[in-house]
């Protein structure tokens, strides 16, 4: 089944009901008896609450409740936590701030929920919101990560003196320190990795109904993991049992990380179904998903790379800020840390890292992973180094980094990482063929004499993926284990259910994971189905993020797979009174080797059922579960060149060309790679060149709108020229790399180091916007 198997073009099956308005997501649930939540958010970025007067919100027709922080503490509901521990260089662990779905006393960052209305209909709940009267008393703000962990600053928890959350080290301090000493030549930058906001198509919802009867609750959410969510709310929130909760995550519009973890919202909801008895559902609107979904990145850094006298690196220094907001989110703790900090190597032989990172809380917005998580931030500081070392060394950008490329694998890092394959060579050098790079000169000539200025710019960027193994995790802090679950369930009339703890929200699993089916049992993708994102249909599973679907989520399917069809061939084997080592899978037949003898998977699903005719001591039945823990992180790596021209006269960027060369492993689809290629691309460039979510000293955020916080559009980037090398991964049976995080991570080292190389000046910090950009071309 080439046309449909492993490394075939398929066009996404889902894509007929998203396309026909026939997708099914959380603000379309509709249930008897329904409310609609609007949560009263605080305008101030730190405040004590000191009244919150309901009685003529309460009056309004059509009002059912006016619920406030303080019930929801009398009601035991527990406060957020983060799920991954960090201990400080000196052995403490680190500061959490409490964290309530509802601020009974404080709020810390401007959108924080202090109360919500239950209404009959959702204008109604926003009319009487405004009905509500909330007296604060303010408090001084500190909403600059540099200005919070100066002495005397406002202090945002009890629980984290000089608003520090940690301060966190990895690798020798000593050693690196003795590098230097010995260095022909030091590189030093400050770099600034600037704070995004997710952005996902579909705002984030949720819909909570509880069952009284039954004292049974069902949460349908925007989830990227809903058995995580399920497990959370119930063995820390204190919402309900787990076995009296059903999350159901359907048709997600888009997560790029933001979608991962638990917010307040899901959690009142469910406790307001209850108080209420009837379901309650709240979806954000653009300026509350602004305000509260989970930023990313916001890293303030001090680099220092140090190079022996033939230009081979022998050590590098990173001080690390990494602004975690207001309060600890889901996993925000491992973000500039296990997933920053180890991916600090980059593609090169450094003998000697030493990173500290220390974890700072401000009066904004919390922090979390946003595609890629930590992995850009690491690949931005290790990539601009670099370049910038190029110009300093007055050496080649390119050979210097074939100059310093790892080339012998398995290669220990000294930050942890082992990377178990690779060829960089090959991914820099399809990029520099794509690109031209040897005509590059001649091009930047030609453009100065039209009065342009012409840039290119490198990246090679590594990342880990499918984040593994559990025991190596747990060891390291990690909440959770980060294995995956499948379940195979052939149908008495050979139709196929794959249930899988993956979660699809745009990645295309529903076409993916049906071709490995496929490709293995010779049957069209039509024949099989794909379950996911329901926890009473799956028995357990740990979402999508981290690039870990195909890696983890499709391998735990291979190894379902082979055990179903190992049983399968059992029964073909007796049906047709053959040798079970003589039997191969076919065109959706189970065949004989060397006769023409053959029975069809619908008849040997029925034998499996109907049991009349069944090997002795064989249960009925053809279904099988598998749990797979990858023994290492996957690694994925590639190059990136932009070209682009500067006008010098107003600081605009245009693109010439840019293109990039992937190294994924294995690749299932190559057309649904190319797109999230593409997809990530853009948000990369979005970062260099628009993007930043901003803050005024008092913590009021100047980009709550698309009016105020450019995305970019199709005018914004240009048309890219991909390419694929490929070293199958070690790690996992199926080869597969991972490719949904790549783009964000590698482009926007691409187009500042570019731009940089336009201008002449390296002094430039991202969003590269033209008035930023013009100003530091006519800057002294």
């Amino acid at each position: 089944m080439g046309v449909e198997g492993i490394g075939a073009r398929v066009v996404r099956k889902e894509d007929k009901r998203f396309i026909t308005g026939k997708g099914r997501y959380v603000d379309d649930i509709k249930l008897l008896g329904m409310t609609y939540a609007h949560f009263i958010r605080s305008p101030h970025a730190h405040a004590k609450v000191k009244k919150i007067d309901s009685s003529a919100a309460l009056k309004l027709p059509g009002v059912v409740a006016v619920l406030t922080g303080q019930e929801l503490v009398d009601d035991k509901v527990g406060n957020l936590i983060c799920g991954w521990a960090i201990t400080s260089k000196d052995g403490s662990p680190m500061k959490m701030g409490a964290w309530p779905a509802m601020a009974p006393e404080t709020v810390r960052f401007v959108g924080q929920a202090v109360a919500v209305v239950i209404a009959d209909s959702k204008n109604l709940a926003r009319d009487a919101a405004e009905a509500v009267v909330v007296d604060y008393e303010e408090l001084p703000v500190v909403a600059d990560v540099r200005a919070a962990i100066k002495a005397g600053a406002p202090q945002l928890h009890p629980e984290a003196p000089g608003n520090q959350v940690y301060d966190w080290v990895i690798g020798d301090e000593a050693a690196t320190d003795a590098a230097f000493a010995k260095a022909a030549n030091v590189v030093k930058m400050d770099l600034t990795n600037n704070r995004l906001a997710p952005n996902p198509m579909e705002p984030r919802s949720a819909v909570a109904s509880y069952d009284a009867a039954e004292e049974h609750f069902t949460l349908y959410t925007t989830s990227q993991n809903p058995h995580v969510a399920r497990l959370v709310l119930s063995a820390f929130y204190n919402i309900a049992p787990e076995h009296k909760l059903r999350v159901i995550a359907p048709d997600v519009g888009g997560g790029f990380g933001s979608k991962i973890y638990i917010y307040p919202e899901e959690m009142v909801a469910l406790w307001a179904s209850k108080k209420t008895g009837r379901p309650v559902k709240w979806t954000s609107d653009r300026t509350e998903a602004f305000l509260t979904d989970a930023h990313g990145r916001d890293h303030v850094t001090h680099a220092e790379m140090a190079f022996d006298a033939n230009n081979k690196i022998t050590g590098l220094k990173v001080k690390t800020y990494a602004n975690f907001g207001a309060y600890m989110s889901l996993f925000s703790s491992a973000v500039p840390t296990y997933l920053y900090a180890t991916l600090l190597s980059g593609q090169y032989n450094i003998p000697q890292i030493h990173a500290e990172v220390i974890g700072v809380y401000t009066n904004t917005t919390p922090v979390d992973a946003y595609r890629g998580a930590g992995r850009p931030e690491a690949s931005y500081l290790v990539e601009r180094m670099m370049e910038t070392a190029a110009r300093q060394l007055n050496v080649d950008p390119a050979a210097l980094r074939k100059h310093n490329f790892i080339t012998q694998f398995p290669h220990q890092t000294p930050v942890i990482m082992a990377y178990d394959t690779g060829d960089f060579n090959a991914s820099l050098d399809a990029a520099m063929k794509a690109i031209d790079y040897a005509g590059f000169p001649a091009r930047k000539a030609k453009a100065k004499a039209d009065g342009k200025l012409r840039g290119i710019g490198l990246s090679c960027y590594i990342e880990a993926c499918g984040i593994a193994p559990s025991k190596a995790v747990g060891s390291l802090g990690a909440g959770v284990g980060l294995w995956e679950s499948a379940e195979v369930r052939v149908n008495p009339v050979g139709t196929i259910e794959i249930l899988t703890g993956s979660h699809s929200h745009g990645q295309g699993h529903e076409t993916t994971f049906c071709q490995l089916v496929a490709d293995r049992l010779g049957i069209p993708i039509s024949q099989v189905s794909i379950v996911h994102g329901d926890t009473d249909k799956v028995q357990f599973g740990m979402g999508t993020y981290g690039s870990r679907s195909a890696a983890v989520g499709l391998t735990a399917i291979l190894k379902a797979m082979e055990k179903m069809e190992a049983k399968a061939k059992k029964i073909a084997a007796h049906a047709l009174e053959a040798s079970e080592a003589d039997i191969v899978i076919e065109n959706g037949e189970f065949k004989v080797t060397g006769t023409d003898k053959a029975i069809a998977l619908p008849m040997v699903a029925l034998a499996a059922y109907t049991a009349h005719n069944l090997p002795d001591g064989m249960e009925p039945g053809l279904k099988e579960s598998a749990f797979y823990d990858p023994s290492n992180f996957t690694f994925p790596a590639g190059a990136y060149i932009c070209e682009l021209e500067v006008d010098p006269g107003t600081g605009k960027t245009s693109f010439i060309n840019f293109v990039a060369a992937d190294d994924f492993g294995r690749l299932i689809n190559p057309m649904i790679v190319e797109g999230q290629v593409h997809g990530g691309l853009v948000q990369g460039i979005g970062q260099a060149l628009l993007e930043h979510a901003m803050y005024d000293a008092n913590g009021q955020p100047v980009t709550a709108s698309f009016m105020d916080y450019a995305m970019p559009r199709a005018d914004d980037v240009p048309s890219f020229n991909l390419s694929h090398t490929t070293t199958l991964c070690p790690g996992n049976p199926l080869g597969i790399k991972g490719c949904g995080e790549a783009g964000a991570i590698g482009a926007s080292a691409a187009v500042i180091n570019a731009i940089t190389d336009a201008i002449g000046k390296n002094n430039l910090e991202m969003p590269a916007t033209p008035d930023r950009v013009w100003r530091t071309i006519h800057s002294a």
